[in-house]
């Protein structure tokens, strides 16, 4: 077994890690080779003080970004046993990962792995294909691996129950000017490597979108491509809402992101009714769930959406001074 990952290790499964989402692309990480395991940690200079306060959808990220990170290290060969927040004196430090015994990766894993570098937002309207009951069935047993539920909302009722608690934090949140300030601070038209480009903003929203849109400054949209009438709608739910559950929610997420990609099928995120604590109740209880919602997600087949710029990896890494 393998006393400690290495620097070499670290940066070639960084690159998978970062192509995990996060709240308006901000890539709230950080990874930190220590004492041969490998952590991560949240980059208190990329905090969404409006959007995100209390720092949920920034665990999130991390989450999904440490599971790329436990994909990567797998198809390597080098699979990790993985510690949840593991110094109560460190909140930042969402994860810390040691080797465990070497393996081949199973068939799964090399699937979901390629999946990753093709997997993002796709925020234009989708087709109205519907998606097959054995893809559902996979999304839903992809959050169940990791500890998580999902609720798919399927027929005009139960989705336009959920429209309407959406629409309604939509409104909430925008109604607050420095909510949107900090959006329109994060869409890019050049070529940064953070932030929405316009490019990935996906259409400006119309009257009669059924749900609501960010307004990363998309375009007009052609006549006759509106959004799909009946999407289907997934809840991604986990058994608490501590910052742990936060990290296992952002884990299941990727895991169901690219499961839905391996699938073939497109996927865009909805998060204002989560970003709202009294819409999320709502949305809560209209499931009858235990647990906490802790994203939506709009799922269906569509042309392919555009790929997000990401921060170079070694911006990203924190290495021991004589190993940098």
């Amino acid at each position: 077994m393998e006393t400690g990952y290495t620097v070499e290790q670290l940066r070639a499964v960084a690159t998978d890690a970062v192509r995990a989402p996060s709240l308006h692309n901000v890539q709230p990480w950080r990874f930190r080779l220590r004492d041969g395991g490998i952590e991560v940690l949240l980059d208190p200079t990329r905090r969404l003080p409006a959007t995100d306060p209390s720092g949920w959808g920034a665990r999130v990220a991390g989450g999904a970004a440490l599971f790329n990170l436990r994909l990567a290290l797998a198809v390597a060969g080098t699979p990790a046993t993985v510690r949840l927040r593991p110094y109560p004196s460190e909140p930042d430090v969402l994860a810390r990962l040691v080797p465990d015994l070497p393996r081949r990766p199973s068939p799964g894993e090399q699937s979901l792995h390629l999946a990753i570098p093709r997997r993002f937002s796709n925020r234009a309207p989708f087709w109205p294909d519907p998606v097959p009951a054995d893809s559902r069935w996979q999304l839903g047993e992809a959050a169940r691996a990791e500890h998580c539920w999902l609720e798919l909302l399927i027929g005009v009722s139960a989705v336009n129950a959920f429209a309407e608690i959406a629409r309604g934090a939509h409104r909430v949140l925008e109604r607050n000017p420095t909510y949107r300030a900090e959006r329109e601070a994060w869409v890019r038209a050049g070529t940064e490597p953070d932030g929405v480009p316009m490019a990935a903003s996906g259409p400006r929203a119309e009257p009669q979108d059924l749900l609501p849109t960010r307004g990363f400054g998309g375009t007009r949209r052609a006549p006759g491509r509106d959004f799909e009438p009946e999407p289907l709608v997934a809840v991604l739910g986990s058994a608490g809402n501590t910052a742990v559950d936060q990290v296992v929610a952002g884990q299941a997420l990727q895991r169901v992101l690219l499961t839905a990609t391996s699938a073939g099928l497109s996927v865009s995120m909805l998060s204002q009714p989560i970003e709202v604590p009294s819409a999320r109740e709502q949305l809560r209880l209209s499931l009858g769930r235990f647990g906490t919602p802790q994203m939506v997600m709009r799922v269906g087949y569509g042309q392919p959406g555009w790929p997000t710029p990401r921060r170079p990896v070694d911006e990203v890494l924190d290495l021991p001074m004589q190993l940098a």
